[in-house]
């Protein structure tokens, strides 16, 4: 619920026709195009309102402006208000203002709020490889690579000697039977020794 559709979705042959107008709306939210996003719903509103989600795509408007405000503080170290304002295309730098603050306290951004001079200045992002964290990550993934591959050599080996003794058992057999057959052909074995009755001989 709340997620951006897979494109897939807006090119099935039956649904394209009519899922065009909000395959545009997802074009613009993703994107965090404010003016995009009004003009598409001024467009197709008489489409929206007899599918009756005018009013839920209405509420995606927040959505759109959270999203070029996350867009312009991974761009932008440090962006004015006023330019937020022109970019956004909202009415006044007072209301960009609110929005900034809002989206700092929802945690969309990570960035301060100048009030005094006016602008949004993004919390820089320190370089994760200069820490011990990826060089661990790597390391576990490594050991549990080669364990993987040892577990696996362990698997496809033979027992030790076990093919010494199934040698050693089938020799054994051979003998026997062998001396099975001189025995018969003496005639030293009766009926007991052979361990069964055969009546049909």
């Amino acid at each position: 619920m709340g997620d951006i559709p897979e494109r897939s979705t807006f090119r099935q042959p039956t649904l394209e026709l009519a899922l065009h107008p909000y395959f545009l709306l997802v074009q613009a939210v993703r994107v965090g195009n404010l003016e995009d996003f009004e003009t598409i719903i001024a467009d197709h509103a008489d489409v929206f309102r007899r599918d009756g989600t005018y009013t839920l795509i209405l509420r995606l408007r927040q959505n759109v402006i959270k999203t070029g405000i996350r867009m312009m503080s991974l761009s932008y170290s440090r962006i004015s208000l006023r330019d937020i304002c022109i970019r956004l295309h909202l009415g006044s730098e007072e209301s960009a203002e609110y929005i900034v603050a809002k989206a700092i306290r929802d945690g969309v951004i990570e960035a301060t709020l100048d009030r005094e001079h006016g602008f949004m200045k993004s919390k820089e992002i320190g370089d994760v490889y200069a820490t011990r964290e990826p060089g661990e990550a790597f390391h576990d993934r490594i050991r549990a690579c080669l364990a993987l591959h040892d577990e696996s050599v362990k698997a496809m080996r033979f027992p030790m000697n076990q093919h010494r003794l199934e040698l050693k058992n089938a020799q054994e057999a051979r003998e026997r039977e062998r001396e099975m057959a001189k025995e018969i052909q003496e005639g030293d074995l009766d009926e007991d020794d052979l361990g069964g009755e055969f009546d049909g001989m």
